[in-house]
């Protein structure tokens, strides 16, 4: 092995080596030279390209990489969880038995950005003897300052969100980390304490759209074609849970989903988001503006997406549709199916509980771990942040018209 590396555009990034080689150094054009074999592995996020990167690195010593085999100290994350207020630190070597370390980490901007996401998710205390008195980062959201407001509801919350994130950088127990906040947001709304409740569903859906499902970086080694694997998986899943409930569907290789969106009752929009073999298929987007519809009508303005979307003879039909929202907008959508005579199963996606809504209104309540309903959010939140951006780029023209 030669050299290990990750990228967001990994066209582009490999690419660059063979484009234009009188730009390349003298060391890349060499190792350019005796490339034979690229071999992939796909993740799920910056998180998992970065865990990886470094394990490959330390298990291949590959020749070109100078990171992490040139006996450097590289940095860690250490939690001091035996504090009475655990504090999140950075590190180079392992000092403090009492200590937790996490890492090496292929670069300081790959462990910071490990950390940014760590404190928007759950905000931790940065220094180890904490001033009695309110922080900056505190006045900001993101620390607790635990040793300026010592009850004890607060000593116990903070080492609860210690040991979360002990949890979610020890690779695969992200799941129990959603599990123990949803018990303690379920516990949280039986006392009415609706606020905090909120509060917890927040942490949970951030963990779920950055990292989730986090796998350790010795699956993508024993299987390359892992991710894939997972999407078939969901894909099978979702067919089977649908057939229990009386939808029968072929396996949704492409499945499609909307969503309105019209804040302020100005400018309303729709987003048409396709998966293909379960991955985001961005090429198959479309937005629309809703031109017959007068305020914000989400029902009527599902009626015409769809209606206009069907007059597209052009666009390949999907196995599934998928809609946002409950029976008002699943109502609106086999409307117009119904009249265009097309029988393709149509699901809908309730928001409160994440509630999987068929045509005839059966709810199907999954675990927040099923693969299926992973499948069904990612698809359902791309649809939401497509029709969002639309709709606030043309409020924004609007008001300097």
């Amino acid at each position: 092995m030669l050299y290990v590396g990750k990228a967001k555009q990994l066209k582009n990034r490999v690419s660059s080596y063979f484009s234009n080689p009188a730009l390349l150094s003298g060391k890349t054009k060499v190792l350019v030279g005796q490339v034979k074999k690229i071999k992939i592995i796909q993740v799920e996020s910056e998180l998992e390209a970065l865990l990886l990167e470094a394990t490959l690195i330390k298990k291949f010593q590959p020749k070109y990489n100078i990171r992490l085999t040139d006996g450097k100290a590289y940095p860690m994350i250490r939690i001091t969880i035996k504090q009475h207020f655990p504090a999140i630190l950075t590190a180079r070597r392992i000092e403090d038995k009492k200590s937790l370390y996490f890492g090496p980490y292929p670069s300081s901007s790959s462990m910071r950005m490990v950390l940014r996401y760590l404190r928007r998710i759950f905000p931790y205390i940065s220094t180890e003897n904490h001033a009695k008195k309110p922080c900056f980062y505190h006045h900001i959201g993101l620390c607790p300052c635990t040793p300026a407001f010592p009850t004890k509801e607060n000593i116990r919350a903070y080492q609860r969100v210690a040991h979360h994130i002990v949890d979610f950088l020890d690779g695969g127990k992200t799941t129990k980390v959603i599990a123990d906040l949803e018990k303690e947001r379920n516990m949280a709304s039986k006392q009415e304490q609706y606020e905090k409740a909120a509060s917890i569903q927040k942490q949970i859906n951030a963990i779920m759209l950055i990292t989730h499902p986090v796998r350790k970086p010795f699956e993508y080694e024993t299987n390359p074609n892992l991710r894939s694997d997972v999407r078939m998986a969901e894909l099978e899943e979702l067919q089977k849970i649908l057939a229990g409930h009386g939808v029968q569907i072929p396996l949704p290789l492409r499945i499609e989903c909307y969503d309105n969106s019209n804040i302020q009752g100005t400018n309303p929009t729709s987003s048409m988001v396709v998966l293909t073999n379960g991955e985001i298929d961005k090429s198959q987007y479309r937005k629309f503006k809703i031109r017959t519809v007068k305020g914000p009508n989400d029902f009527d303005s599902m009626k015409e997406v769809l209606t206009r979307r069907l007059n597209h003879a052009e666009w390949p039909l999907p196995d599934l549709f998928i809609v946002d929202g409950g029976k008002g907008q699943i109502s609106a959508a086999m409307e117009v199916l119904e009249a265009r005579e097309i029988e393709i199963p149509l699901v809908g996606l309730a928001k409160r509980e994440e509630t999987i809504i068929t045509s005839d209104f059966k709810e199907i309540v999954l675990s927040k771990s099923s693969p299926a309903l992973q499948l069904v959010m990612r698809i359902r939140n791309e649809a939401h942040r497509f029709a969002i951006t639309f709709h606030r780029k043309l409020r924004s023209k609007a008001a300097f018209e």
